[in-house]
């Protein structure tokens, strides 16, 4: 859902050449939106944060009272820090800025579909650079060096195994100091993960 036609077309067109993905239908608003998901089932709503006079996170908020249980990836020209946030806890599944490829683009949403969150380098900057600094730890319950040095590369996108090779240690090894993480902060995913400490830096950002 975007509010510039031009966009939309475009971003239809690039759909057209991609095997394994469908745009149902583009919208410049957030009712015209909200009537698709009444129509039909829909996987990922791509939702730009401007929309003109309305915001994205009030069609999110509308989408979840009316049972919509599919993925929100927003692609937009920016946001803020504070407004990632915001995004994130109310269920947006990711950030994609608009200056990046279409090929990252299609790489975005294959994996919000498949249940991760999507966050643009540029947006979780600010958490590489937290996760360096000695407050990283959670007061309640301190994250260990290595944990913190895992959880910093979840939030780059690493598997289990660039993090081994990244630290020198086994895939073994990660996976346990990813279990101590689970639960401390009482999450299950690795996505969720990155949600906890979104949460704990925004009043650096705010």
């Amino acid at each position: 859902m975007d509010d510039h036609a031009l966009f939309r077309e475009a971003l239809n067109r690039w759909f057209e050449s991609q095997p394994d993905l469908e745009m149902a239908a583009h919208c410049a608003s957030a009712g015209e939106a909200l009537e698709v998901l009444r129509q039909k089932p829909i996987d990922v709503v791509l939702l730009d944060h401007d929309l003109g006079k309305e915001r994205g996170f009030q069609f999110i908020n509308d989408a979840r009272q009316e049972g919509f249980q599919g993925r929100v990836l927003m692609v937009t020209a920016g946001m803020t820090d504070a407004e990632s946030l915001q995004a994130l806890r109310l269920g947006a599944s990711g950030i994609f800025l608009k200056h990046n490829p279409p090929a990252l683009l299609a790489q975005a949403i294959r994996k919000v579909v498949g249940g991760e969150t999507w966050l643009d380098p540029a947006s979780i900057q600010a958490l590489v650079e937290a996760a360096k600094r000695p407050q990283w730890a959670s007061q309640n319950k301190p994250f260990t060096e290595r944990e913190s040095q895992v959880l910093r590369g979840v939030f780059e996108g690493l598997s289990n195994k660039g993090i081994a090779a990244r630290l020198t240690i086994s895939e073994s090894s990660v996976k346990a100091a990813l279990q101590q993480l689970f639960q401390k902060t009482g999450v299950r995913t690795r996505s969720q993960l990155v949600r906890i400490a979104l949460e704990e830096y925004r009043g650096q950002w705010e």
